[in-house]
């Protein structure tokens, strides 16, 4: 299919591997380049004592809000996902590796009473902390991170219990989760309840912390933060519901930037618990209130006058006593970018989504499906990726999982249309271990001489298969440009997706011209595809096809040509009409090439068909000094300006204001360019 471009796009280069990783994306909460990494599989040790079990899926991921900004000397919070993995049921494992100095993820598969009442274990740096599903319980005390304490995840936990029967409790100081003077710290998909003292409390100048779609209820001090005369904590706050706590939801004292959005809170009426007020900001705190629900609340917000306050479309509902704001705060979005939620869908949302989840801290998926191993050294079941393609049922209805040794596979891998649901992943501690490389280009003569591959043809991984996923590994095309000028269709493809629901994750995709093909199996049908947390690198078109795809939290990174020079384009959309095309959100597009010098898009329409409606949206992205100032250009006689080429809410030297050359989406426009539009009711999960 993609040959018929014609030879104008035959570009040439030698083998050189450039992938790097700008400061902006650690800024921006994306996956460090070769990280630890891996799932749990059939065979997958769950005792403490399995301290060499890789990092799961589910560790990889990464705060957003304040603490994905570089700070301090610490590149955004991903916790301990560069350490082993260790799964505790006793409070003895479970303060051994929380303590520990290294790294770890320290799953918690089981209830852990704490002992004495009230102990707080003292969480050392660089640790997640994260509940096996939803069976990790800690009763009866929680964790304790002191000063100077950084990159620390505590996830998908159950802290409960530590109530001595004493409502205002004085003598008790039993918290969920304390931190003194920590920075860098994520507290996400938590039931935090019926503690002694606080559900959280920040203190201390504690800083660059995110807390996110928790649930805190039952409680009288819930959220505080303060205990300082210093304005210069940094704090985001979404996604959480408050329901049933009396104060403190939360209390914020002098915080330099306090961001709260799409928040509940909520008290409901005949209870025996009454709310004495929601958020409240004191001292000199700057607050941004966006998008929260307030259902019954008495004094649902307030402020000192000393402090400044800003709302922006939240809801009250039953509510009473002050309803305050004024002054001037700051703008988030100066920070790290963000999504707003419609108001309307808040509870809904919180009500199905907060608090603790089955699929964080396992992966059912896997647990369940059939392993099959790969190792060239012949320690596996099979010494290449493509016989245990092979093996795969056709027809197959579960997951079934290829674990791939480290290792270089030479070889071209294909899964038809008739084995759906395989993962193919690398166990290996970095995504750079597993490499499945082959060098074929679409001018090459096929070995059995019948003709030549073609672009589709010339990819090393081709995906024709529903329910496809890729993890921790490297696919490449390292076709020699340089070696072969005088080739006619230099088109090398590394990865060809050619189905439906395609989830790449923590992968690179690595090649020149044509490195990454998101296509359908048909121009009818549809092919969703989401890449995340991975690298593409390339110079011509390294991104084209027709499929409806979502790049998040990735790296474009751009690369010269074989000879030496900087020229490209990152996208080549042939979306039909009526269709979405390619959304690159929340990642990072640059490389070590001229400024100036690289297009994000143009049309591409494939055999001439003047009927497709190409489209590419960069949006809430990185942009650096390689993007042209005029990002968009014409592609073989078809205008870009007569298909769909946006940007919105772009930072970096390479963006620019909106105008006739390059036009920005309006906010309503936005709104209705995101992820869930393009995934279209597919919400991918690891398997």
């Amino acid at each position: 299919m993609a040959e018929t471009r014609g030879k104008a796009r035959h570009r040439r280069r030698g083998k050189a591997l450039v992938i790097g990783v700008p400061a902006a994306l650690a800024a921006a909460g994306i996956l460090a380049y070769g990280t630890a990494f891996g799932v749990f599989g059939a065979d997958a040790r769950t005792e403490a004592e399995a301290a060499d079990t890789p990092a799961p899926a589910w560790a990889r991921a990464v705060a957003d809000g304040f603490a994905s900004v570089d700070a301090l000397g610490q590149k955004g919070t991903y916790g301990g996902r560069d350490g082993k993995t260790v799964t505790v049921r006793t409070l003895a494992d479970l303060e051994k590796y929380a303590t520990a100095p290294e790294p770890y993820v320290i799953v918690v598969a089981g209830t852990i009473t704490m002992s004495p009442v009230g102990k707080e274990i003292k969480v050392a740096s660089d640790k997640t902390v994260i509940g096996s599903g939803t069976s990790g319980h800690i009763v009866g005390g929680g964790f304790f991170l002191g000063p100077g304490v950084h990159n620390v995840i505590i996830r998908n936990l159950t802290i409960r219990d530590a109530y001595q029967g004493v409502w205002n409790d004085k003598e008790h100081d039993f918290d969920a989760v304390q931190m003194d003077g920590a920075h860098h710290v994520w507290i996400d998909h938590n039931d935090l309840r019926h503690m002694a003292d606080g559900l959280i409390d920040s203190r201390k100048d504690t800083t660059y912390v995110t807390v996110s779609w928790n649930r805190l209820g039952n409680n009288n001090k819930t959220f505080g933060i303060g205990w300082t005369e210093n304005a210069t904590a940094d704090l985001t706050i979404h996604h959480n519901w408050f329901r049933e706590t009396e104060q403190r939801n939360p209390s914020t004292d002098n915080v330099a930037h306090a961001h709260l959005y799409n928040n509940l809170l909520q008290d409901d009426p005949g209870t025996d618990i009454t709310s004495s007020y929601g958020n409240y900001a004191r001292g000199r705190t700057r607050m941004v209130l966006e998008n929260s629900v307030f259902q019954g609340v008495n004094n649902p917000v307030i402020k000192d006058a000393t402090a400044a306050l800003v709302q922006r479309g939240n809801v009250f509902s039953g509510t009473t006593g002050r309803n305050e704001s004024g002054g001037t705060a700051f703008d988030p979005k100066a920070y790290y970018p963000y999504t707003l939620d419609p108001t309307a869908s808040v509870p809904a949302l919180l009500k199905s989504g907060a608090g603790p989840r089955s699929s964080l801290g396992t992966t059912p998926a896997a647990a369940a499906a059939t392993t099959l191993t790969v190792a060239k050294d012949g320690s596996g079941r099979f010494t290449s990726v493509q016989k245990a393609v092979d093996a795969v049922p056709a027809g197959n209805t579960s997951r079934v999982v290829i674990r791939v040794a480290p290792g270089v596979y030479r070889e071209t891998v294909r899964i038809p249309s008739n084995k759906p649901h395989v993962t193919i992943e690398g166990t290996g501690g970095s995504r750079k271990d597993t490499v499945i490389v082959e060098g074929h280009a679409s001018g090459m003569t096929k070995p059995d001489g019948s003709g030549t591959y073609g672009t589709g043809g010339s990819a090393t991984v081709a995906v024709e298969a529903d329910d496809v996923q890729a993890r921790n590994l490297t696919i490449s095309n390292d076709f020699d440009e340089a070696a072969n000028r005088n080739l006619n269709g230099h088109q090398a493809v590394a990865l060809r997706t050619a189905a439906d629901r395609i989830l790449l994750d923590g992968v690179i995709v690595t090649g020149d011209q044509d490195t990454l093909l998101l296509d359908t199996a048909a121009k009818d049908r549809i092919g969703r595809v989401y890449m995340t947390g991975s690298y593409v690198t390339g110079n011509v078109d390294f991104v084209f096809g027709r499929a409806t795809a979502v790049i998040d939290k990735s790296v474009l990174t751009l690369k010269k040509r074989w000879d030496g020079t900087s020229a490209g384009y990152v996208t080549a959309p042939s979306t039909p009409a009526g269709r979405k095309g390619f959304l690159i959100t929340r990642s990072t597009v640059n490389g070590d090439v001229t400024a100036g010098s690289f297009h994000l898009g143009r049309p591409w329409h494939a055999g001439g068909d003047a009927a497709l409606d190409p489209q590419t949206t960069v949006r809430d992205s990185v942009l650096g000094a390689a993007v042209e100032p005029t990002p968009w250009t014409d592609m073989g006689g078809f205008s870009w300006k007569a298909d769909r080429f946006a940007e919105y809410r772009n930072t970096g030297p390479g963006s620019g204001p909106a105008g006739p050359d390059r036009p920005h989406l309006t906010a309503a426009e936005a709104a209705a360019q995101d992820t869930a539009h393009w995934l279209d009711g597919w919400t991918p999960a690891a398997g």
